[in-house]
């Protein structure tokens, strides 16, 4: 099973096709098509480092929010204490397609051959 690492909103993921995963917000809209830099490509016993004509397509599936994180902070014998929350703004993709791109000398010769 071929299998690529991504780098997309300056982390780097492993995906394999059909996966989906939660990165950082992204600002394209839903249903929209996106290529992640490729910077590792795998599977089937070989690997290859920085392909060149690589692409993994993704999905945006939906924006979300992640998990609450509380925050708690005191100070002892003082009489402090301070709580706060966050939550990550995130987006889901989905992962389409990963392969190599068809060049355009390879689409005639696949013209030819079926002529």
């Amino acid at each position: 099973m071929a299998y690529a690492i991504i780098s997309i909103g300056g982390k780097q993921h492993r995906v394999r096709e059909g996966e989906r995963l939660l990165v950082e917000r992204l600002s394209e809209d839903e249903g929209a098509m996106l290529h992640p830099d490729v910077l590792l490509l795998g599977g089937d016993g070989s690997t290859e480092l920085g392909p060149k004509g690589a692409e993994v397509t993704a999905r945006v599936v939906g924006h979300k929010l992640g998990k609450k994180v509380r925050i708690g902070k005191y100070r002892p014998k003082k009489g402090y204490k301070k709580h706060a929350g966050h939550r990550s703004r995130l987006t889901e993709i989905q992962i389409e397609t990963i392969g190599k791109k068809a060049s355009r000398s390879s689409k005639a010769d696949a013209k030819e051959e079926s002529e």
